[in-house]
């Protein structure tokens, strides 16, 4: 993996919206960077970080904002780490880093960079403040 997504070892990071179309090397990567496999949308204890896999499709089924609202609800009270990743623009299913950044800004999220993760997809790295 060329981009550190800022991921440690040990760490937990649950994984959302996995489909065919995702960036396998990826997936590899973190696991063995943080030494554990990614856990599931189902997975109920507590998480050090987010991959949310996004495309347009996506955004006709759910609203991003509730997928980020939902999503950080297992974040560890530290707070902690969301990528979403979507395909990079100009690719069919791409979503605009606009559209990202307003959702989460509405969700309570900050958006702090954005990268390219991989031959086609596109990450935005939110934070989430630690609860009080």
């Amino acid at each position: 993996m060329g981009v550190n997504l800022g991921f440690s070892p040990g760490q937990i990071v649950q994984e959302f919206y996995y489909d065919d179309d995702v960036d396998h090397d990826l997936r590899v990567a973190v696991a063995e960077l943080t030494g554990e496999e990614l856990v599931d949308y189902d997975y109920g204890d507590m998480v050090d970080g987010v991959v949310l896999w996004w495309r347009a499709d996506d955004a006709d089924e759910e609203d991003l904002v509730d997928v980020l609202v939902d999503v950080t609800s297992n974040l560890d009270d530290a707070g902690g780490i969301v990528w979403v990743l979507s395909p990079k623009a100009g690719r069919s299913q791409a979503v605009s880093a606009h559209d990202i950044t307003e959702a989460a800004k509405t969700a309570g999220l900050k958006a702090t960079s954005a990268t390219a993760v991989g031959p086609d997809w596109a990450g935005m790295r939110l934070v989430a403040s630690p609860r009080k």
